[in-house]
């Protein structure tokens, strides 16, 4: 699924059927930590959309990732910066 950091990530609708025709697919956008280094190691990334931030290991693409509402995520910014 995924294209690279930067670079638009589709999935496929829960809702498409697997018979083909009308399909639904939304894409991600995935950003890169600026506090990752360029060596790779331990790299964050970030895709926001517009309810929900989603966060996963950069070097696991395929594999999981948490969903925060938008709110929490201000909220969790907000102190990290002030802290």
């Amino acid at each position: 699924m995924s294209k690279g950091i930067g670079q638009l990530v589709w999935f496929k609708s829960s809702y498409s059927g697997s018979e083909g025709g009308a399909c639904v697919e939304v894409a991600m956008d995935w950003r890169k930590s600026s506090y990752s280094g360029a060596q790779g190691g331990e790299c964050v990334e970030v895709a926001a959309c517009p309810n929900t931030i989603h966060v996963r290991d950069s070097k696991v693409t395929e594999g999981p990732m948490l969903t925060f509402p938008a709110t929490a995520w201000d909220a969790f910014v907000g102190f990290a910066t002030n802290a």
